[in-house]
């Protein structure tokens, strides 16, 4: 690759280079067709180019970048290359990277110490040969389905600057589908990889509660809602995520609801599959429905899919948010988003004393008790990951915008691996993403479902306004 690969950042080859995949960019450095210090470099030039117009990448690590790249360059060059040698990644602003400040977007974190050392998934993608090039932008404290914040402002869809990029992944998502990054992390409690991705037209995946350790995110693991909650990987292109999820499973000793379950490689010949398009628009039900024929799926659904909305947020909020109005003045946050003011507003009605929290506890157990009977029958599940394409900013608080999040919270509350990728276009321009999920530890029959949706159906596709 010639030297103006880096300099020329308007070329259509650049873009053609940022626009492949992780493992095909991965294999181009192999080939010694690019280096890691070119391909890393054209990432930074492409970030510079489109953040001023979608405020994704709140911090860039220019200078160590270009070092682990030279590094990298390396041990290519010395035949030692590792699965993910020299290819960059980007990272949410809640998952910790050593050297750097991690603020979750919340005002008490403004001046907080960078990091001691990485969370076990950036550790193990580092392991992997791959590079940290950015930290992303996110809701304050994670809690919203938009991403904007009192420190660094909202991030804007690739799409349409009208338009949110969704939460709280959400400047990791604008940043991978404007080609800033291949592929990054994310964390998901109500659907916070998995909206995101679809309003953004990449791929992402939920994976089984538990399936990942959560050591290093801020705020961690632990309490009454760890189950429903996980960190996901976050790409334009579902063989990213197929060839991440092996490199990130496992125990590290440290989140002890992380079990050592084995992963198994599934593919997508004989699955049995049920559909639904409940609760969502004309255009986003068209495109389900056309993934169900690819499948050749059951129009099925477990009933109880009523309920998840309502029991996501008893799960939340038994204590109507004070628990967490006591962590964010316990942090310093004396001031937070209009946004995470709506969340903890929504959560009052859901207030309750003890014997309550027993009732919900109770409904929970049943409602994972039908989800695991539907799975007998079925192996994956087609469903919407939102009622419509897109939503402007701001809308994502109105009650009826709200409520239509249950597509992803559906999964949340059941521990479902649950993944999304784009297969269509809504007549506004924008994404139309479908949602596929499997019973626990099921990712790989997942995965190998939004491949073949990918492949039937066109997947991401380069953002106009930044082509």
């Amino acid at each position: 690759m010639s030297p103006g690969f880096v300099r020329d950042n308007t070329t259509e080859g650049m873009l053609d280079i940022l626009s492949l995949s992780a493992v095909k960019q991965s294999r181009l450095l192999r080939e010694r067709a690019i280096s890691s210090r070119d391909l890393v470099g054209a990432h930074l030039e492409r970030i510079r180019a489109v953040n001023p117009q979608i405020n994704a990448a709140i911090e860039v690590f220019e200078e160590r970048a270009m070092e682990d790249a030279a590094a990298a360059d390396r041990r290519i060059a010395a035949q030692d290359a590792r699965p993910l040698e020299g290819v960059p990644f980007s990272v949410k602003d809640s998952i910790e990277i050593a050297g750097v400040q991690c603020t979750a977007g919340t005002i008490g974190r403004a001046h907080s110490a960078p990091a001691t050392c990485d969370a076990t998934l950036v550790a193990r993608l580092r392991a992997a040969g791959a590079i940290p090039i950015a930290r992303t932008n996110l809701p304050d404290l994670l809690f919203a389905f938009e991403s904007d914040n009192l420190l660094y402002g909202r991030t804007n869809s690739p799409y349409d600057t009208a338009y949110t990029p969704g939460g709280s992944s959400g400047g990791e998502a604008a940043l991978i589908a404007a080609c800033g990054s291949p592929f990054g992390l994310g964390s998901d409690a109500a659907g916070s990889v998995r909206v995101p991705a679809a309003f953004s037209g990449i791929a992402s995946i939920k994976p089984t509660s538990g399936r990942l350790p959560r050591t290093g995110h801020v705020p961690p693991a632990g309490g009454w809602i760890e189950s429903l909650w996980q960190i996901g990987p976050m790409a334009r292109w579902v063989e990213d995520l197929q060839l991440v999820m092996p490199l990130l499973v496992g125990p590290d000793g440290h989140d002890h609801t992380a079990p050592g379950v084995p992963w198994r490689e599934e593919d997508a010949s004989g699955l049995r599959a049920a559909f639904w398009t409940d609760g969502s628009d004309a255009e986003v039900s068209a495109v389900i429905r056309a993934a169900a024929q690819v499948l050749d799926a059951d129009d099925a659904r477990p009933a109880c899919i009523d309920d998840a909305y309502d029991l996501e947020m008893k799960l939340l909020g038994p204590d109507g948010g004070d628990g967490l109005r006591a962590y964010l003045k316990e942090i310093g946050s004396v001031s937070v988003h209009p946004l995470l003011e709506g969340w903890l507003q929504k959560l009052e009605p859901y207030r309750t004393d003890v014997a309550g929290l027993q009732r919900y506890w109770g409904e929970w157990d049943a409602y994972r008790a039908e989800m695991t009977a539907f799975a007998r029958t079925y192996d994956v599940i087609v469903c919407p990951a939102y009622a419509h394409a897109g939503l402007r900013h701001g809308e994502s608080v109105k009650e009826a915008n709200f409520r239509g999040f249950a597509h992803t919270i559906t999964f949340n509350v059941a521990g479902w691996p649950a993944a999304v990728v784009r297969c269509g276009t809504s007549s506004e321009g924008l994404p139309v993403a479908v949602q596929i999920a499997a019973a626990p530890w099921r990712e790989s029959a997942v995965l190998a479902v939004a491949k073949r949706l990918e492949e039937s159906m066109g997947g991401w596709q380069m953002p106009e306004m930044l082509g």
